[in-house]
């Protein structure tokens, strides 16, 4: 109720949009309907209503929102459902910065509606430093645990683990000091299962009496060790924790147990909130299995105006006009300024490997209306089940959807999917033999 009270009081306009479209790529598996009426086609149930609502501004709607289910085939975790709500949003004639002052307006107004907190302006990060300094592009920004590189200081000793690592980088656990060696070994069991998959971790006492004991201590004078806890943003009593390794699995590695401390050590506490807004996505990341790249969010997100021209000689170092919202570790919403260009729309589906048969065959609708004339916009959808529950203190969104599936995509009510007889398959053109009920 208090979301639909702000964004109409906006000026939005409340808009259904269909369920049964057309199969369209967007990162995850579709739910398809067979047609009755058109024998061997398909209708495909949402991911998201993206296409109608870039239509809906082309054809004269200023701001737009829904309320609206999205449906997904995919593996299912905590919070994650094959059916799933979104706040579903998009603007004409504007920038990124009217977007994200419009929903950090309505993220403030919902927290204070139900909890009564302000949490005023929300910090921004871009995605290179939200990895940098978290290893996450979601990070839990309500305690520290902030990452520190250490190659210059930790490398270029007798120590081969370091010297031939990409990158060593470490945390300083807050009163870790006083761990016995059995708790820290403990830790470092945890982050050699292959769930994480690091090879160890190194650590150091950063002892109240100003003195440090490590398990490196045969490589590294004290001095090399205190330059370590300065780095790290480490007082007296707290405890260094370093991996190294190639620099992409050793910051994810890191995150998973700055993660694993932190519910732990009781950091992450349910009735404190800090949301974040993260930037500057990479467009396009490879995809090792296909040799080819993919849309980080989608095949209509806007590039950086300047960096256009590096769409043909550096396409990994174009930047999106993209944002998330995150808000405890989770990221709650995410959007970005679509192209309305038909020419760069063309250019970015050549780059995501589509022929200009294929993009006509499955896009043609789109490209033909901003044939018409698109205006600048962009937009954002809100996970809703995501977000009642961290208002709600947890991160299992089951348990804040009323009949959800369980981990094998099943209602176990009314025991759904079935099996369906012969007859309805005969009339939807289905060839499937099941045996008679």
């Amino acid at each position: 109720m208090e979301v639909r009270k702000y964004l109409s009081d906006q000026g939005f306009i409340e808009i259904e949009t269909p369920y049964l479209i057309k199969s369209t790529p967007e990162g995850a598996r579709d739910f398809v309907v067979p047609s009755r009426m058109n024998e061997g086609q398909f209708y495909a149930l949402p991911q998201s209503p993206q296409t109608f609502k870039q239509l809906l501004m082309v054809g004269g709607m200023d701001k737009y929102f829904q309320i609206v289910k999205c449906f997904r085939d995919e593996d299912l975790r905590a919070d994650r459902q094959p059916e799933f709500t979104q706040i579903d949003c998009e603007m004409a004639f504007v920038e990124q910065e009217d977007i994200l002052e419009t929903f950090e307006g309505l993220t403030r107004h919902v927290l204070k509606s139900i909890h009564g907190i302000d949490p005023g302006a929300f910090p921004r990060m871009t995605y290179d430093e939200a990895i940098q300094r978290y290893g996450s592009d979601k990070p839990d920004i309500r305690f520290g645990m902030e990452f520190g590189e250490l190659n210059e200081l930790a490398q270029h000793r007798d120590f081969n683990v370091f010297n031939q690592a990409e990158l060593v980088v470490g945390i300083a656990v807050p009163g870790g000091a006083d761990w016995s060696r059995k708790e820290i070994d403990a830790w470092v069991d945890w982050v050699k299962r292959p769930q994480v998959g690091a090879k160890g971790l190194v650590y150091v006492k950063c002892n109240a009496d100003g003195t440090y004991k490590s398990s490196v201590d045969k490589f590294y004078e004290t001095e090399d060790l205190a330059k370590w806890a300065e780095v790290l943003g480490a007082e007296k009593g707290d405890l260094l924790l370093i991996i190294s390794g190639e620099a992409s699995a050793s910051r994810n590695q890191l995150n998973a147990l700055r993660m694993e401390l932190a519910n732990t050590l009781g950091l992450r506490k349910p009735n404190e909130f800090a949301p974040l807004w993260v930037t500057d996505f990479p467009l396009l990341e490879w995809d090792e299995e296909t040799e080819s790249y993919h849309a980080m969010h989608h095949p209509f997100t806007s590039p950086k105006p300047d960096q256009l021209s590096l769409l043909d000689t550096d396409p990994k170092a174009v930047r999106a006009n993209a944002y998330d919202l995150v808000l405890n570790g989770n990221e709650i919403g995410g959007g970005s300024i679509r192209i309305h260009d038909k020419d760069v729309q063309k250019l970015m589906f050549k780059h995501l490997g589509f022929t200009e048969e294929e993009a006509k065959s499955q896009f043609g609708f789109l490209m033909d209306a901003f044939q018409y004339g698109a205006p600048p916009h962009g937009g954002i959808a809100f996970g809703l089940d995501r977000f009642v529950a961290i208002l709600g203190g947890q991160e299992t969104i089951r348990d804040f959807i009323a009949f959800p599936k369980n981990n094998s995509g099943r209602d176990v009510m009314i025991d759904a999917p079935a099996t369906i007889d012969n007859d309805q398959l005969k009339e939807l053109h289905l060839k499937l033999d099941l045996p008679s009920k």
